[in-house]
């Protein structure tokens, strides 16, 4: 696998290519696409993105966790937790990167 990392700067370089934005107005956008998608999962709402996939927002609740060393019983506090689930169309494309 590559060991790259795609980043703020990479998304807001892409637009600023494609789009033809200034570099600043760029980074802006990207700054303001981010924003809006952590404000809607702040609030609990799900974000679907067609043909990539949906991010949503998912309470666990309390349990009892073991230490895997020790096997001691660890209380485990409920807590929020961010899920992503891939589109099909998603999964296709990833699939079809595997292909030797």
């Amino acid at each position: 696998m590559a060991d790259k990392t795609l980043t703020r700067m990479d998304l807001s370089e892409a637009v600023f290519r494609e789009v033809g934005l200034s570099r600043n107005e760029s980074a802006q956008l990207v700054e303001s696409v981010l924003d809006h998608m952590s404000d809607a999962l702040t609030r609990g709402e799900q974000v679907k993105i067609s043909s990539f996939g949906t991010f949503s927002v998912r309470d666990k609740s309390a349990r009892v966790g073991r230490n895997p060393k020790t096997g001691e019983e660890v209380p485990i506090n409920p807590r929020r937790v961010l899920t992503f689930r891939p589109s099909h169309l998603m999964k296709d494309r990833v699939a079809s990167g595997n292909k030797s």
